[in-house]
């Protein structure tokens, strides 16, 4: 091997991994353009490793990268040579993207294949071979309406992503603009990352757009880019939320910044069935049903009305039935928005098939830098397990150890700490289990927020800690998605779901939204030392890691 600079920070692997020193000079420049077409697997302090797979090339291909310029980050950073099959195999995986289409003839559906051999080889494949109808041409393939999303998610599994060109059906039209002021007066404009994010997701209404992911940190307003697709669109729209107050704050958010009028947006969740031009529904009601064998009654919304736009909020959640459905669902526009791709189920692939590849990614740490979402200080606080819980911890499961870890009574000490630190910040307070929330609510005598708590109370407590009258809220997981809490400035995470690295950038999402003064965040985790929870809690860290964020370890 050749040395070429010592400074810089990647050691690029035959297996596709990539190690990174962080303490190179040229570390940040190298991970912001790293984290285009690689995923961060795991990050101790000094070297992390990234991989790079066919899915982040695909990614990366249908969000504009060309292999040119991730061949060349890798040459540029790399403190030796690339390996050579490396690069073979990065063209090779990019290649495969756009070599199988699916287009639109005067019969229907066609699947195109760049040459014979690959259409012979997907013929003659098991799992794609039941959902083509019939051969056009050595390298052309009648495919049924129904079987667009089914024929794609198998051919995303062999390694041969479809690129679907085959357009949508149009849906009810509806007139939608955006307001110049909302409706309290104040002057609204889309940000221009917001406004290129719509734009390329609709893409002039060609067949090239209209089906896609927008990745954008929390506090960035996905709510906002989901509304100027919307505008773009001009027709009927499906919204899909997380639950009962993300869909509020959907349907208030329209209200307040588009021409859309009351009439004209429908609830449809378990309190009210209301179907409108606009109508946003909930996961939960979309999968309801009465017992595990039986039907899933309100996944007839999706045929209810002539959508002509489907927005998935929060899209690393869908859940498998809703997956299945849209499936066939293809003929809609479709849109993803998140602020992380990564599905702790794995199922990232099914994503990239049925809602669409990733469309936008704006780094965090770029929003950041201009000012769109506050500077976050992460700080991990480590505390040790009090000596009589030492012998339950050793000879318990490994479940019960996370939960002994978790529950550490030492840590609402360590709370009150970071309060005295914090005095004047309006500051959350979350945990996974619900009993020591409560409890913690109960020493410091707070309010509380948990899955049980009835809305209408819900919606009071919000509004009390919004106006100032609560500054510190304790709640459950509840507080993981979708909740307007914009005056936050701190955030205390006591316990986690095990290393649920989507859990840890909502978390710390709740806090990123632009705030006067200094716009400044505290992220506190507080972590059981040498235990599994210490384990998971680096595991947690891995997607913020790979944004930029780091995480300064203190002993209690």
């Amino acid at each position: 091997m050749t040395t070429h600079n010592p400074e810089n920070p990647l050691i690029v692997q035959g297996d596709h991994t990539v190690l990174v020193e962080v303490d190179s000079p040229r570390y940040e420049a190298a991970r912001e353009d790293l984290a285009r077409f690689a995923e961060l697997v795991k990050s101790p302090e000094h070297i992390h490793t990234y991989r790079i797979t066919p899915l982040s090339i695909w990614n990366a291909c249908a969000a504009g990268i060309d292999t040119t310029e991730i061949v060349q980050t890798l040459q540029e950073f790399s403190k030796y040579d690339v390996p050579r099959h490396v690069s073979v195999e990065i063209r090779e995986y990019a290649s495969r993207y756009g070599r199988l289409r699916l287009e639109r003839d005067e019969g229907g559906l066609v699947l195109r294949a760049a040459d014979q051999p690959l259409a012979e080889e997907i013929s003659r494949n098991k799992h794609v071979a039941p959902l083509l109808a019939s051969r056009l041409s050595p390298a052309e393939f009648r495919v049924e309406p129904a079987a667009r999303g089914r024929i794609k998610q198998a051919l995303v599994k062999i390694g041969f992503p479809a690129e679907d060109l085959a357009g949508y059906r149009e849906g009810e039209p509806l007139p939608i603009g955006l307001r110049a002021h909302t409706t309290s007066g104040d002057p609204f404009a889309l940000r221009h990352y917001q406004a290129d994010a719509a734009k390329v997701f609709h893409a002039g209404g060609t067949a090239r757009g209209g089906s896609g992911v927008v990745v954008l940190p929390c506090g960035a307003g996905k709510t906002i880019v989901g509304m100027a697709c919307m505008a773009e669109v001009q027709s009927s729209t499906l919204v899909l939320t997380t639950g009962i107050t993300a869909t509020r704050q959907w349907i208030a958010e329209m209200l307040d910044k588009t021409t859309l009028q009351a009439d004209q947006v429908g609830e449809y969740s378990g309190s009210t069935k209301d179907i409108r031009p606009v109508t946003v529904a909930t996961y939960n009601i979309m999968t309801w049903r009465s017992r595990n064998d039986a039907e899933f009654v309100h996944l007839q919304l999706f045929d209810q009305r002539k959508w002509g736009l489907i927005i998935y909020d929060e899209v690393h959640l869908l859940p498998a039935p809703v997956f299945q459905v849209t499936a066939g669902l293809q003929a809609m526009r479709r849109l993803g928005l998140t602020a992380t791709l990564v599905r702790e189920d794995g199922r990232e692939d099914d994503v990239f098939a049925l809602i669409g590849p990733k469309k936008v990614d704006v780094p965090w740490k770029v929003l950041e830098g201009e000012g769109w979402i506050a500077t976050a200080a992460c700080t991990e606080i480590r505390l040790p397990l009090p000596e009589e819980l030492r012998m339950p911890y050793a000879v318990a499961d490994a479940r019960k150890k996370f939960r002994l870890a978790s529950e550490n009574p030492a840590k609402l000490a360590a709370v009150r700490q970071i309060l005295k630190r914090h005095p004047d910040e309006p500051t959350l307070i979350i945990s996974m289990y619900v009993e020591q929330i409560k409890q913690i609510a109960a020493e410091l005598a707070i309010p509380v927020l948990t899955g049980t708590t009835a809305q209408r109370k819900r919606d009071a407590i919000y509004e009390d800690f919004k106006a100032g009258r609560v500054s510190v809220l304790a709640v459950s997981k509840i507080a993981n998605f979708a909740v307007d809490l914009p005056d936050a400035a701190v955030a205390i995470q006591v316990s986690g779901t095990f290393g649920s690295r989507q859990e840890e950038a909502q978390r710390l999402g709740r806090i990123l939204r632009p705030k006067p003064g200094a716009n400044q965040a505290h992220f506190y985790t507080i972590v059981t030392r040498d235990t599994v929870e210490q384990d998971f809690a680096l595991k947690r860290q891995l997607f913020l890691c790979e944004q930029g964020y780091e995480y300064r370890i203190r002993d209690a």
